[in-house]
């Protein structure tokens, strides 16, 4: 299968019709695909600061 027939059945498992899916951007196509953006995780320092302004009683 071709990069577009994947793209196209992925879109489509979105709910995205082949029409939809041609009238897209890039930008848009890869905001719909992205994976979610996901923090980093607390540093030694941070998780200091944060026990001192939220102390367990």
């Amino acid at each position: 299968m071709t990069p577009w027939g994947d793209m196209m059945q992925a879109a489509a498992r979105m709910g995205v019709g082949p029409e939809g899916f041609w009238r897209l951007s890039l930008k848009e196509w890869r905001m719909l695909t992205a994976r979610p953006v996901q923090a980093a995780p607390l540093g030694r320092g941070e998780l200091e600061r944060m026990r001192e302004m939220w102390p367990d009683d």
